[in-house]
């Protein structure tokens, strides 16, 4: 963490060259005060190991050097807007930009793109020498593009730089703003290799200049590139092109296993590597292989790697010559892997040779399948998953309206009951128009809407398409108690107890529900005013309104 710390420390230091800039020279820090700095890092939020580096670098500039603070995403969640100069640019700046960053909030999105420039034109970039330093810990999230951006400044600008350090971002994440800063001739800093960032500090800063030292003899041409590794599925197979594969490239520990990553490349990569020991792990798809690697100057490599693996293209199809489903699941358990993985619709991926074990499911259907894949070989399959396609509904009566609203219930039961009379849940679920994908056989919809419910039994076959509809034989009762604290609605009919059964309730002035075909009393409950009955009859299909006053 310490590291950590004085790397961030050194970054801003060495990017902004403020303990040496000379007094006329002007620059505002732009901080990321988003939501992403409570993340944490050896578990200490960032936020708080940013405010420790800016403390850090404030006690060491002159006091005559003007610097200011600029914030973004400190005062609301999910703006674009939300930039603010905490404090201007001006000499002796240091005490108020430590109270600003210990008592700032950190919420909202990442407009760097936005306050980038907005500190530019506070720096009058167009008329003075402006430098600013972007701390982030985030990608842009405003739709803005940070490389134009850069370009756009550096040819509209006196003489303006950016300077970029990158706050715990992989190497991926990190040349997507990387460009701000070359596009306008200053520096990239990833804030995690501390080591590099503290000796920049004691040369840059911190020591006192050294006595100029003769030029060194000029060294060999060095070749543009040093590693060129090739990738292929098979032993003796052609060598992959542009085929989407990954090359992470780590640094090797003294006993031979991975250490550092240092970096991830695609396709066709060629680089050149320093002298040392690496690992080098190559992936495509489901399937990796890694190698170690001496390079040693003046030497060039051209390692191959081979993946011993296959290509599997699967169809998932509900049954025989119907479409392919986009979003049947493909469940792949393949030969190595730490847990299934799983892809959707039509799925095209490269495998470890061996046994894979297949298993696709469209809606509640199921079909599992074993592929043997060699090295090097392609095998696509049709996976008929055996389905019928079913639309469920529910109406209050023969020939009147479907029901139409979130509240309806649909479950769909297996026919056959247990022994102890019940079903086999199989599916549900809510509103008008659902859509069923089963394997063939005997299935009972069960609809339920407010206080009525109907079940209608219905059979599925494979490839067909159907609709169910639930009949509930109801209508609606629509019930306005001005003043009422309670409604509750019971069968007109009493039991031999003399008990009345509850068709439900609401503490409302109003309450709609609906309810089987029959007669009701509905019982209004206006607190000290008293209780107060009416009767009510619910006919299918229809809707029936009731004022109690």
């Amino acid at each position: 963490m310490k590291a950590f710390t004085r790397g961030i420390l050194a970054s801003v230091l060495m990017l902004s060259g403020l303990a040496s800039a000379n007094a006329a020279d002007r620059a505002i820090i732009v901080l990321d005060a988003s939501g992403s700095m409570w993340g944490q890092i050896d578990g200490k939020p960032k936020l708080e190991i940013a405010r420790e580096a800016l403390r850090s670098v404030l006690t060491t500039i002159p006091a005559d050097t003007e610097l200011g603070l600029m914030a973004y995403g400190h005062r609301e969640k999910g703006s674009c807007t939300d930039i603010e100069l905490v404090v201007p640019p001006a000499s002796g700046s240091a005490s108020a930009i430590i109270v600003a960053a210990d008592s700032m909030k950190f919420l909202g999105k990442t407009p760097l793109s936005a306050a980038v420039k907005q500190a530019a034109e506070d720096l009058k970039y167009t008329e003075d020498k402006a430098t600013v330093i972007l701390i982030t810990d985030g990608l842009e999230t405003c739709n803005a593009d940070p490389c134009a951006l850069g370009k756009e400044l550096e040819q509209s600008g006196v003489d303006f730089t950016a300077h970029v350090v990158g706050f715990g971002l992989t190497a991926e994440e990190g040349r997507q703003v990387a460009c701000l800063a070359e596009n306008t001739g200053g520096k990239y800093i990833q804030a995690t290799d501390a080591k590099g960032l503290e000796d920049a500090l004691v040369q840059t800063v911190a020591a006192p200049a050294p006595a100029p030292e003769p030029a060194p003899a000029p060294e060999p041409a060095k070749p543009e590139f040093n590693f060129a590794p090739e990738l292929t599925l098979a032993e003796g197979g052609a060598p992959l092109k542009d085929a989407g594969n990954a090359w992470e490239i780590y640094k090797a520990n003294a006993d031979g296993s991975k250490g550092e990553r240092l970096t991830t490349e695609y396709n066709n990569y060629k680089g050149s590597l320093e002298a040392g020991d690496y690992i080098i792990r190559a992936t495509l798809g489901e399937a990796a292989v890694e190698q170690p690697l001496k390079v040693e100057a003046g030497q060039a490599y051209k390692p191959l790697f081979v993946l011993n693996a296959g290509t599997l293209v699967v169809r998932p199809r509900p049954s025989e010559g119907a479409d392919i489903v986009d979003g049947a699941a493909v469940v792949l358990d393949f030969p190595g892997g730490d847990h299934p993985a799983t892809y959707y619709g039509q799925t095209k991926v490269v495998l470890p040779a061996g046994e894979t074990r297949l298993k696709v499911t469209i809606g509640q259907g199921e079909a599992n399948e074993t592929i043997q894949l060699a090295a090097g070989q392609t095998v696509e399959k049709d996976i008929i998953v055996g389905v019928g396609h079913v639309v469920v509904n529910a109406i209050y009566a023969e020939g009147a309206d479907k029901v139409d609203a979130g509240g309806l219930d649909v479950r769909v039961y297996k026919a056959r009951k247990k022994i102890d009379g019940t079903r086999d849940q199989v599916t549900y679920g809510y509103g008008p128009d659902n859509k069923f994908d089963l394997p063939a056989g005997d299935y009972v919809l069960v609809a339920r809407m407010d206080q009525s419910e109907a079940e209608q039994p219905f059979n599925v076959r494979v490839g067909e398409q159907g609709q169910v509809t639930a009949v509930l034989g109801a209508g609606v009762l629509a019930i306005d108690a001005p003043g009422a604290k309670e409604i509750r609605v019971f069968a007109a009919k009493k039991d031999i107890q003399g008990n009345r059964q509850g068709f439900g309730y609401a503490y409302d002035q109003k309450h709609q529900t609906t309810l089987p075909a029959g007669d009701y009393v509905v019982e209004v409950d206006r607190g000290d005013a008293g209780k107060k009955e009416a009767s009510a009859t619910v006919r299918a299909g229809e809707r029936s309104e009731l004022t109690i006053q």
